[in-house]
This record gives C-alpha cells, structure tokens and sequence, in this order.
C-alpha cells in the first residue's frame, strides 16, 4: 500500500512491529535448535549456552547505545543498519563448525544488530509518534515479539522436521535483509535537528537518575526477569524433550508460549494504563513463582506444558513497561538511554541465566537446582515491587 494512504504515525507503528515480530521469532532459533547442534557435534550444552550469554551482553550494550542514538538522531538509520548487520550474523549461523563460531556469529554480530534493531529505538520511534496512551501503544507494537515467536517458531519447528537447522539459519538471515530494504523505503526520514525538536524538555538523565533509588529497585527487578526470560527461552524445548516430549511438539510448546506471551502483553498495557506500571509487573513474578514451584515438585508432560505456557504470559509483559517506567519516574527527555540502560541490564542477566542454567545441567545432568534458583530469585523481584509500588503511588 501506497504510503501517502497511511498516517505517518501508523506506518511508524507497523514498521514497528513488523522489525519486533522477526526479532521475535529469530532471537529463539538458538533454544529451538539447541539439542540438534549439540548431539550432531558432540558439544555440552553450556557451549550453545555461553553463545547465548555472549549475544545477551553484546546485544544489551548495542541497546543502551541504540537508545543513545535515538534520543539524538533519527532511529530509522539505527533499525536499518541493525536488522542488516543482524541478518548476517544469524545467516552464517548455518556455516558453523565449532564453538567460538556460534559465539562470534550469534553472540558477537547478530548480538550487535540485534541489539540495534530492538524494542529500544521502536519504543523511542512510537513514543514520539503515540504520546497518549503510551502502555498501550507500546504494548501493541512489542506485541509483534509475542507473535513472531507464535508464527516463526511454529514454522521453523515444522522445517526443522524437513530441512536441517542450517537451511533455517540461512532462511532467518535473508529476512532480516530483505526486511532492511523494506524499513528503508518505508520509514519517514527525519533529520537530526528534527528529531532533537520531538525530544521533551524536561527529564532525568541517566546519571541523574542513577542517584535516586527506584532505578536502582527498577534495575534490579529487571535483571532478574531477564535472569528467568532467557533461561527459560534457551532450555524449554530441550527440557520438554528430556521429559519425553516429541521434538516437534517440544519446539511448538515454546511457539505456543508467544500466544500466552501475547495475550500477557496486551494484558499488561492495559493494566499499566489503568493502574500504573508496578501491579502488572508483580502479577507476572507471582505467576512465575506459582510455575517455578510446580516444576520443582513435578515434571511430567503435563506440568512441562503448565510451567511453559503460564511462564509464557509473563515473559513479555515488562517489556513496554520500560517505557512506562522510564516516562512516570524520570521523565522523557533522555527516554532511549534510561531504557536502554534498563534493558542492558536485563539482557545481561539473560545471558547469565542462560549460561547458569546450561552450567547446572552439564554438572547436575538436569535442571532441578536451576528451577529452585529461578523459584528464589523470582520472589525476591515479587518482594522488591513493594517499595517500588510505594514510589509510583
């Protein structure tokens, strides 16, 4: 469709999603293909698992930065070179061989574009478009993840069945690519003295607020929500198969954990809206400590499905908060940074859960202390959104 036949800020917002729904889908191949790679190559988990660690702490720096440039430049270029720079990161995925070659293509360069082509700078970009209702809007667009995972992940496991996890690989690089040119063409251009005039006025900067203690409550909440995200997305589909579970259903379980992921998103936005960021942040650790607990006293089928779709409807639900968070405690003038700070932090502990829960497995042969550190660590975030709930009143 033609874009004269679009509002500038609708096509901001589907470009939007559209960058998050194949970052979405893509950032999980390395967890849906985990127990391939490894049994082909003979490696221990905690090889594919210090790749993840790796592109979590990559990517989050290239997030802060990424914010950085967004608050001063137009995020257009930013997306671009991302999802460019990302494609070929993840496309040469199916080239490798060896360990480092997963840590430098998916940890290093795809962990780089990645980083850039991310919630950060679109959550600038529809900020700027949306200034009402800013839960909501955020919501919907990081809603995109949420359905990329449900559609790509779906569709992989079923290619995954056929083809070879290389074919998939390279088949992941191309759209990144081809969705480079399309953002290209799609995407106002704004200059940079334009964009600085769209910043607000007023606003903390980050090492302003770095003196107030709710970012330090709010740092911390989220490095333990990446801490469970990314242990959970990276060993899911190989604990489902541990307990039995068919290969192809194990990698459409954690499709279907971007359904409930989904509807957690859009639940949260509302919710965030209606009562402030803090409550829809609690009810997700809650949740998350009711599953945890399960999983510790049974792992049968059953509750292997429970544990990932419950788990699933909270994984996504802090994400547009960030924006929240950020604009009601600090204000939005240096919003990129303040969130790509938050966001590094969380993406660090991701890599970190990642490669505890790889770490305990290689040494225990399964995951059981990795959910009781999961269960403890999750009623601390519980805990925290207290005093949290306190300042935002």
């Amino acid at each position: 469709m033609p874009r004269r036949l679009l509002k500038p800020a609708t096509v901001v917002l589907l470009c939007g999603f559209v960058i998050l729904f194949i970052g979405g889908g893509a950032r999980f191949a390395v967890g849906l293909t985990l127990k391939p790679i490894v049994e082909e190559f003979g490696w221990p988990r905690s090889a594919l698992g210090a790749a993840v660690a790796v592109f979590q702490v990559v990517s989050a720096v290239a997030m802060f930065w990424a914010g950085r440039l967004a608050d001063a430049k137009s995020p257009r270029l930013v997306l671009v070179l991302g999802l460019a720079l990302g494609g070929v990161g993840i496309g040469l995925m199916g080239l490798i061989t060896q360990p480092w070659h997963a840590v430098l293509l998916y940890g290093v360069i795809y962990g780089l574009g990645n980083g850039a082509a991310s919630l950060i700078p679109v959550g600038v970009m529809v900020t700027r478009a949306f200034p009402v209702r800013t839960g909501m809007v955020n919501a919907v667009v990081t809603s995109g993840m949420s359905v990329g995972q449900l559609v790509m992940i779906a569709g992989l496991a079923a290619l995954l069945a056929t083809l070879t996890w290389r074919s998939m690989f390279v088949g992941l690089g191309v759209a990144h690519v081809a969705l480079a040119l399309i953002i290209l063409a799609a995407l106002p251009k704004v200059g940079a003295g334009a964009a600085r005039a769209a910043q607000p006025a007023h606003g903390l900067s980050v090492e302003e607020a770095l003196n107030t203690p709710r970012l330090w409550l709010l740092l911390a909440i989220y490095a333990i929500c990446g801490f469970d995200d990314f242990f959970v997305a990276t060993h899911v589909v190989a604990f489902a198969q541990d307990k039995g579970v068919d290969g192809l259903l194990a990698g459409n379980l954690l499709a279907a954990m971007g359904l409930t992921g989904l509807l957690g998103v859009v639940a949260g936005g509302v919710m965030s809206d209606r009562f402030g960021p803090v409550w829809p942040t609690a009810l997700s650790f809650l949740a998350r400590v009711l599953v945890f607990g399960l999983i510790m006293v049974d792992q049968s089928p059953l509750s292997v499905a429970v544990f990932a779709l419950v788990f699933g409807a909270t994984f996504m639900v802090t994400a547009p908060l960030t924006v929240v968070f950020a604009t009601r405690f600090f204000g939005a003038r240096h919003l990129g940074a303040l969130t790509g700070l938050v966001t590094m932090v969380h993406q660090i502990a991701g890599g970190l859960g990642a490669w505890v829960g790889a770490a305990i497995f290689d040494a225990s042969g399964g995951y059981g202390p990795a959910f009781a550190v999961m269960f403890a660590v999750s009623a601390l975030a519980l805990a925290l959104c207290l005093p949290l709930a306190r300042i935002q009143r």
